[in-house]
């Protein structure tokens, strides 16, 4: 297989793994853009994993989550909307970035578990909770075992079940692994989790870790239906996700069912959102993604009806 033949399936097919923005080389920092600076970091230990964490800003507390091969720093380009007015506790999550692998298989269950323990010790007692891709996946988890811990939440780019991946997809994934490793020492993911892991010798580890969990059938449908608070999701229309995906996971969420009718008395607490021109690799860092996300995280978005209008 060729390097760039190598790169392409990395970069384009992993299920979760979406990193084009690299931190480091070069590359700003968060520091160098218009977003809140850190006021605190450091490491929590929960269930065997040292988790790192980054908090900055004022307000409401916002968990956000990266995606698979990424950190925190893949969210720089849109972290200012985060901290304009938000109080975004940010984590490198189990062997990405400053946190190392550990001892156990990466699962998302077992991830979302921690979190939840790990605001907690932070001193929060409930969040908002956004996750991108293999963040995602986490959040999702996290909210259905925890919802005494999430407020609302902002599953981004990321499928409830394996199938909601294009199938031509799910071989590329399930070939993920360490004998990728020396090969893309020049991709953007490796290059970004070099800059600031502890021990980059982990890095194949990490590989075969997240194949390990993408050759696994998941269908997180059960914790789908544990979710009690008002969530939303948001895809790209050229996203990895199926489209028929997308709104199947809505129509589990209770929206979609039928018409809102005249005074929005039918209408679901949870939203959907698929953004123009964005592809998976794009919507964590677009502008329009983070204002759409914010606005639904605050409790806003409603236009006035046509009621509304002619009774002024």
């Amino acid at each position: 297989m060729s390097k760039m033949r190598l790169i392409s399936m990395i970069a384009t097919a992993a299920a979760f793994l979406a990193a084009p923005y690299m931190a480091g080389a070069g590359a700003p920092s968060i520091e160098d853009k218009a977003a809140a600076p850190i006021i605190r970091k450091g490491s929590v230990p929960v269930n065997g994993i040292d988790y790192y964490y980054e908090i900055r800003g004022e307000g409401e507390p916002l968990l956000l989550l990266h995606g698979g091969l990424g950190q925190i720093e893949m969210f720089t380009p849109v972290m200012p909307v985060f901290t304009d007015h938000r109080q975004v506790i940010a984590v490198d999550l189990q062997g990405h970035g400053r946190t190392p692998l550990g001892n156990r298989p990466i699962e998302l269950p077992d991830i979302g578990a921690d979190l939840a323990i790990l605001v907690k010790q932070l001193g929060y007692d409930k969040v908002d909770v956004f996750g991108y891709s293999f963040g995602g996946g986490v959040a999702l988890n996290m909210a259905a075992n925890a919802p005494d811990r999430v407020r609302r939440l902002v599953i981004l780019s990321a499928p409830y079940a394996q199938n909601g991946f294009f199938p031509e997809m799910l071989p590329q994934q399930a070939a993920v692994g360490a004998g990728m490793a020396e090969m893309m020492k020049d991709t953007p993911m490796f290059l970004s989790y070099k800059a600031v892991a502890p021990d980059v010798s982990e890095f194949p580890k990490l590989l075969d870790a997240m194949g390990a969990l993408m050759r696994k059938p998941i269908d997180y449908s059960d914790a789908v239906a544990k979710l009690t608070m008002p969530v939303m999701l948001i895809y790209g229309d050229a996203d990895m996700i199926r489209p028929e995906h997308m709104i199947d996971f809505y129509h589990k969420l209770g929206g979609g069912l039928r018409d809102a009718g005249w005074m929005r008395e039918n209408m679901s607490q949870n939203r959907l959102a698929i953004l123009p021109d964005l592809t998976h690799y794009e919507t964590f860092a677009s502008p329009l993604m983070a204002t759409v996300a914010m606005t639904f995280l605050d409790g806003g978005g409603k236009a006035p009806n046509w009621a509304e209008q002619v009774g002024k």
